[in-house]
């Protein structure tokens, strides 16, 4: 079982998650936000300094359900909150959810791009099973 993952923690396994996918790019939205977004789309959207906070796109069913199962992820604060969630350290937050989360957020993006501009394909990038 994965440790819970503090502010610091968070905010790496977030970067890092973002930055191993193709074609992303991370940049500072202002001081006191990072973005990474793909073909100038935002996928994530987290705080730089202190208390950490993630947002991502989520598909809607799955944010409800993420909102309803982890007390540390939350409709998306300043931002749509059908399909974006907040995500906090807390119980449950790990690595390897971080991961999935970003993944799932980037192939929401991905799906949208038209597929010229498409740097995987979205039905199979990342998926378990595949």
């Amino acid at each position: 079982m994965q440790a819970d993952l503090d502010d610091e923690q968070l905010w790496k396994a977030v970067v890092d998650a973002a930055l191993e996918l193709p074609a992303s790019e991370l940049y500072p939205f202002n001081e006191e936000w990072d973005a990474a977004r793909l073909c100038g789309k935002w996928f994530m959207i987290s705080t730089v300094h202190g208390k950490r906070m993630v947002n991502l796109k989520a598909d809607p069913q799955d944010a409800r359900a993420l909102c309803e199962s982890f007390e540390s992820i939350t409709p998306g604060y300043h931002m749509n909150k059908k399909h974006w969630i907040t995500v906090m350290p807390g119980p449950g937050i790990s690595d390897e959810l971080i991961r999935e989360l970003v993944t799932e957020s980037y192939l929401l993006v991905v799906d949208g791009l038209p597929k010229y501009q498409q740097p995987v394909d979205p039905a199979r990038y990342g998926r378990r099973g595949s």
